[in-house]
């Protein structure tokens, strides 16, 4: 067991992301571990489908646009990041602005997932980085020699639809921390930093299989990227084994089955970081492992159009 132990490297950090996306108690080490097997095998299904795009172009080193290629049926994940590495070059912009002896103001930052973060007034300078889009070359607009310039008043579909996933994550934030303490609420803020990659570049990179999957070396904004998508995979995974567990509590409170006074406690807490009560449990490995396979269910409409025909299902690992 200790063995085994040694080769997840990850715990820590994903406890912090299980606690900001609603797990109210600790994880045991399998589950833990489970959710770090299913993000690694993730990962490398992206850098090796990034790596077969590179080599179709006569390259060995994966871009950005390989990247992002990977989630492009993700409109509002898309947006999200596109609009993260937008605010990561703004302050690379100012630091060098301020570097140079210049002044800025940059006025907002990003967590790590993407969301920005007011923090006080926006230059014109900042505004005009912000509205920096980055440009997908499977995009319409790529098609053009002549870039078509932008009306002030001019509304974005793309980021109307991020501030609307935005405002949801939002909503949700403010349920799970309305009854925190300040002492509690300053630990959440912090959990929100956790992350596969901050300052820790050299592991992520032996964990991902750069050297083994690709042989390309990954840039500052490639190992950024996979951060975004690692605590967004780490997200989706605990928000879904969450509603299993709590439908599992709900259909033994009702059952009279085993636990059932445990699980109305479970129910009737209202912090994130109430106390333990007896009989609270956090999710189990089962439940992580059963949200992972709805999550790599096809449409019946995908699957029925090949039924009766000798066209072999592909049933590769969905991406989410």
């Amino acid at each position: 067991m200790a063995d085994r132990d040694k080769q997840y490297k990850y715990r820590q950090e994903i406890q912090q992301m299980m606690y900001v996306s609603g797990e109210t108690g600790e994880p045991s080490v399998e589950t833990t571990g489970i959710i770090e097997d299913i993000v690694r095998q993730q990962v490398v299904e992206i850098l090796r489908s990034c790596t077969e795009l590179a080599a179709r172009r006569g390259s060995r080193s994966i871009t950005i646009n390989d990247l992002i290629f990977q989630i492009r049926d993700d409109a509002p994940k898309v947006s999200r990041l596109r609009t993260f590495l937008s605010w990561k070059d703004v302050r690379k912009n100012v630091k060098d602005s301020d570097d140079k002896g210049g002044e800025a103001d940059l006025g907002a930052g990003e967590d790590p997932v993407g969301g920005v973060v007011p923090g006080g007034p926006v230059d014109d300078t900042t505004k005009k980085n912000k509205k920096a889009k980055v440009g997908l070359p499977w995009e319409p607009s790529s098609f053009y020699g002549v870039e078509v310039p932008e009306r002030e008043d001019e509304e974005d579909e793309e980021e109307e639809e991020m501030n609307y996933i935005t405002l949801q994550r939002l909503r949700k934030a403010d349920e799970r921390t309305k009854a925190m303490t300040r002492e509690e609420y300053v630990t959440w803020s912090e959990f929100r930093q956790a992350s596969f990659t901050y300052r820790k570049g050299k592991r992520f990179r032996e964990w991902a299989g750069f050297g083994q999957v690709t042989d390309s070396k990954p840039s500052d904004d490639i190992v950024d990227i996979l951060g975004f998508l690692t605590f967004e995979m780490v997200q989706t995974l605990t928000e879904e084994a969450l509603k299993i567990k709590d439908y599992e509590d709900l259909l033994k409170e009702r059952t009279g089955g085993d636990n059932a006074a445990g699980t109305k406690k479970r129910k009737l807490a209202q912090g994130l970081f109430d106390p333990p009560s007896e009989g609270r449990t956090p999710v189990e490995a089962r439940h992580v492992q059963e949200a992972f396979r709805r999550l790599q269910a096809r449409p019946k409409r995908q699957r029925a159009m090949l039924n009766g025909t000798r066209l072999q299902q592909h049933t590769g690992l969905k991406l989410f």
